[in-house]
């Protein structure tokens, strides 16, 4: 088992990772019923696909013997309606701009073959942006 999931009212749940015993919470949308206090669990998914994408260009980078120490992401979500779903993830990344222009390639094709990515339907629209500025 990887988690647990128990939800305690309010539109709201508590996850907790098994192994690790780290926990954090949900609350639905604002603009589903709910508080906005915390993640949706949408947001978390979109969340997931910037987090995996740095993950695993960690990972390589580290093979490469490159540092992205100081890398972010910025993650926008869109929903769509009649089905509720994610329609769309935007993902604009910062990275360091000492890399060379072999290596970035090599990094962006890791991000862009993610496992979270490969998991997301097809449907949901990917807009996925690498600025090397930092």
């Amino acid at each position: 088992m990887t988690s647990k999931v128990t939800y305690t009212g309010e539109l709201r749940t508590t996850c907790l990772h098994l192994r690790s015993g780290n926990e954090f919470i949900t609350d639905a949308p604002v603009d589903n019923n709910g508080l906005g206090q915390a993640f949706s669990p949408t947001d978390t998914v979109a969340t997931g696909l910037a987090s995996c994408m740095m993950t695993m260009m960690g990972i390589k980078a580290r093979d490469l013997e490159v540092d992205l120490a100081g890398a972010s992401s910025e993650i926008t979500k869109h929903m769509a309606a009649n089905p509720r779903r994610i329609a769309k993830i935007e993902v604009k990344m910062e990275l360091p701009s000492n890399i060379s222009e072999k290596h970035r390639k090599i990094l962006e094709n890791t991000a862009n073959t993610c496992p979270v990515h490969y998991s997301l339907h097809p449907d949901i629209e990917k807009d996925i942006e690498f600025h090397w500025i930092k």
